[in-house]
């Protein structure tokens, strides 16, 4: 199991992933905040409690 603060860290990272070998690609996040960063100028975060649930907030300039 991977300590949360290192998933925390890790993230939106390109190829992290929190499943086994060969299970999933990593890539998701990582381009979802590419997507709203670098093409909408946004900014994509999370808040996040252990063992409850986790929020992810798109902040997208008008």
């Amino acid at each position: 199991m991977i300590p949360i603060l290192q998933v925390k860290s890790k993230i939106f990272d390109y190829l992290f992933t929190t499943k086994a070998v060969g299970k999933g690609t990593g890539l998701g996040l990582a381009i979802a905040r590419q997507i709203v960063e670098s093409t909408h100028g946004g900014k994509l975060s999370f808040n996040s409690v252990i063992g409850e649930e986790t929020e992810f907030i798109i902040e997208i300039p008008v």
